[in-house]
């Protein structure tokens, strides 16, 4: 496959019923990368990550495994049960595997991300720290799976990978009073350090990571990582700076204790006018009517003012469809500046997600 090729590889383990076999592939060239060709000179492992490719073609990013490996040692050990919600083609699944090991923390695996199936793992196997997304989260309250099964042993329940929207999250501490909600926060070029949110109720979180320096540039969020990779396999490195600052695409705000938010992504904002509008701002506030069950938010062309703001609403069961959107207009009329308001509203069974829950906004 195209993916292998790029990696440079020569053999590939594929898993067949319950035995993994080991078959070897055609050698992509005799000169390999100079990234793969320095990890062999000084005898270090690789690891090679691909980009969703939610905004282009995928980027083959290669780190060294060693020094990723390092940093999760003298992690304080934990006896805690977690249910590890991304795989290893994700850096948050890399982190999940790493980190539980450092810790000596059981480790459940799911054979899908369907709720149920998720809540019946937290049931049987007394789970008590649940990473996902908060589109995932938002699936699972809609589903209303988890009052179906006893997830009491619950502790936290972290989230990442997109915004989450402030109504969702007041939401999600309605439906689950005694966990704890945290915000994680990383990227597959720098990796995923420790974080803490302000409270279960706030979107700011800080990152506490001795490996990795943040700052806020112009609205956007720049991390310096000392397990950053190496670089790509297929791309240039132009998202990082002479210094090694990456700069992540992420706009965020930062109050005076130093606590982030991260409001959304650079490529996703939409200019109406010149104006711009933040897609989880709106999803917010669409969120915030019980009638709404999920939304998502985007821009599309227009011929007077560049891109106009448009929503995809999941009405609930109970909901009568054609008032609907009337109803989230006039909500957003009250609550957002006219230019935000979606001038298209459209109604669905669902929102489409990416292989990582996250909403799909391309």
């Amino acid at each position: 496959t195209e993916r292998v090729r790029q990696s440079y590889v020569e053999k590939v383990v594929r898993l067949s019923g319950t035995t993994f076999q080991i078959e070897s592939v055609s050698n992509p060239g005799e000169d390999k990368h100079e990234l793969i060709q320095r990890l062999r000179d000084s005898n270090a492992a690789g690891l090679v990550l691909f980009s969703s490719g939610t905004t282009g073609k995928p980027k083959a990013m290669i780190r060294d495994f060693d020094v990723l490996v390092e940093s999760y040692k003298n992690r304080t050990p934990k006896r805690s049960r977690l249910l590890a919600f991304l795989m290893l083609d994700h850096i948050g699944g890399v982190d999940t595997f790493l980190g539980s090991f450092a810790m000596g923390m059981e480790l459940i695996i799911p054979e899908s991300r369907d709720p149920h199936h998720i809540c019946q793992l937290v049931e049987n196997h007394k789970v008590d720290i649940l990473p996902a997304t908060p589109t995932f989260l938002n699936l699972l309250l809609i589903s209303e799976a988890h009052k179906h099964y006893d997830i009491s042993s619950l502790k936290t329940i972290t989230y990442g990978a997109e915004p989450m929207p402030e109504s969702l999250l007041v939401r999600l501490n309605e439906a689950f009073p005694d966990a704890r909600l945290l915000q994680k926060f990383g990227t597959s070029e720098t990796g995923v350090p420790r974080t803490r949110s302000k409270s279960s109720l706030s979107t700011m979180m800080r990152i506490e990571e001795e490996d990795q320096e943040s700052k806020i540039v112009n609205g956007e969020l720049w991390l310096r990582s000392r397990t950053r990779i190496l670089g790509y396999l297929n791309h240039d490195a132009d998202g990082f700076t002479e210094s090694g600052w990456f700069q992540t695409g992420d706009l965020a705000e930062e109050d005076e204790d130093g606590f982030i938010r991260i409001v959304g992504r650079s490529e996703e904002v939409i200019n109406v006018g010149g104006q711009k509008v933040l897609p989880a701002e709106v999803e917010t506030v669409v969120l915030e009517l019980p009638e709404v069950v999920d939304c998502l938010v985007r821009g599309e062309v227009n011929a007077i003012t560049g891109q106009s703001v448009t929503a995809v609403v999941v009405p609930s069961e109970t909901v009568d469809p054609a008032s609907l959107r009337a109803t989230v207009r006039r909500h957003c009329l009250k609550h957002l500046d006219k230019y935000k308001v979606p001038t298209r509203i459209t109604l669905a069974d669902r929102i489409e997600t990416g292989a990582g829950y996250k909403k799909k906004r391309v």
